[in-house]
């Protein structure tokens, strides 16, 4: 396989949806993501092959938001832009995509990432009300435009939540915590189980803010500076999550707000290239791609997707969660994660991951999950672990709405 190496990278804070970030929309998030990091590495921006950015709530407003993106950094008209679409590996697809460029001769400089304003998902209102609309537009003289509007009725008034839209799997019929209530079932995992998951994301995150601080490139909003993720409790607690009810399934459910991802605002951008963009950028490279595999699964179990995609990347690689410094999945469901463990367990010794061996720094529990950027972030995050640590290599993983699962093998040069 063709060397990429991630040369640099840099993120916003995650933010809470409805709080700091609330204006912002995806494209100003990337905006920031990407002028930090092109002024941090000091490279020319006309010398990129390509900017490609992931992002699932693709703005109304801003087709292709990756163009918009890049223009708005100040990257020059004459660099291509392009948005890909993986669900929640968005992020990870914008990486192995520069790769498949890569491999095609089609370029050896790229500036790759995702973004996301959760926040800024819109309503929506039934097509009904758009075609009475429509009639009402059309309609000629007073009287006309009168009998138009009698046509209109409360119902078509009362908008489409665009978030619960984009979260339901319209093959399954599931939004995505029922699929996290089904493994949580079907392999045992107790509320108990995944409220100390969440618990000990929580406080490894606050643990390591001064770690987690080395990714972070300040935003200014409204004359203030926002520089750190805001999601992480330092005082969460056992005793706090469990007076949280269940939000899925309100009778019998253990999955909970709190046991579950943020829901969160950020953006990531990554500098990736060749070895020879290595050498013109004078930067020593975070690290560099090994290996990476996208499977698929059944939709409504969508939380064990990096269970075959981290098998049919060991056949790609030869490497084993066991070969791994760094292992990095994310925090969906803590049900999800555990579902995980569970089932890497029958795999052999080699397969096996230990709880305690993942997500040092915390994960989206904590961080929060801004779909679109999440990808790219595990793959800053496991980097910069291993710079910090000595270590060799990363596994980054992580499960895809709609039933898919994708693991991306790192090492440190």
């Amino acid at each position: 396989m063709k060397d990429l190496f991630i040369i640099a990278g840099i993120r916003t804070p995650f933010i809470r949806m409805g709080t700091d970030f609330d204006g912002l929309t995806a494209a100003d998030l990337g905006r920031e993501a990407c002028s930090a990091l092109l002024a941090r590495t000091g490279i020319d921006p006309g010398r990129l092959s390509e900017v490609i950015f992931g992002c699932v709530a693709q703005p109304y407003d801003s087709a292709n938001v990756a163009r918009i993106i890049a223009l708005r950094a100040g990257v020059p008209q004459h660099v291509p832009a392009a948005t890909v679409h993986r669900n929640c590996a968005s992020g990870m697809e914008a990486v192995t995509t520069a790769h498949q460029r890569l491999a095609a001769g089609m370029g050896d400089l790229f500036l790759v990432g995702g973004a996301e304003s959760m926040s800024q998902v819109p309503l929506f209102y039934p097509h009904r009300t758009a075609g009475k609309f429509g009639a009402l537009a059309k309609a000629k003289g007073v009287g006309g435009k009168l009998g138009a509007m009698t046509a209109f009725r409360p119902a078509d008034f009362k908008p489409r939540i665009g978030l619960q839209l984009g979260l339901t799997d319209r093959f399954s019929g599931m939004i995505m915590g029922d699929t996290a209530e089904i493994l949580a079932r079907e392999h045992g995992i107790s509320r108990e189980m995944q409220d100390e998951f969440a618990v000990a994301s929580h406080l490894k995150a606050a643990g390591a803010r001064e770690e987690l601080d080395v990714e972070i490139a300040p935003v200014a909003v409204n004359g203030k500076a926002v520089t750190a993720d805001n999601g992480i409790r330092d005082d969460s607690s056992l005793e706090k999550l469990a007076k949280l009810k269940p939000i899925f399934d309100r009778q019998t459910g253990t999955v909970t707000a709190g046991n579950s991802s943020q829901i969160t605002d950020g953006a990531v951008a990554l500098l990736v290239g060749d070895e020879a963009a290595v050498r013109h950028t004078g930067i020593e490279p975070l690290g560099r791609l090994v290996s990476y595999a996208y499977t698929g699964c059944d939709p409504a179990r969508m939380g064990l997707g990096p269970v075959p995609a981290i098998a049919l990347a060991k056949q790609k690689s030869g490497l084993s969660p066991a070969d791994a410094d760094v292992i990095e999945i994310n925090e969906a469901f803590a049900a999800q994660v555990l579902a995980v463990l569970a089932h890497m367990k029958k795999y052999g010794e080699r397969d096996e991951i230990d709880v305690s061996r993942i997500n040092r720094l915390g994960g989206s529990i904590a961080l929060g999950h801004p779909v679109g950027a999440t990808g790219a972030r595990l793959v800053l995050t496991a980097l910069h672990q291993l710079k910090s640590t000595g270590g060799r290599r990363a596994l980054t993983s992580l499960c895809v709405g709609g039933g898919q699962g994708a693991a991306l093998w790192l090492e440190r040069t």
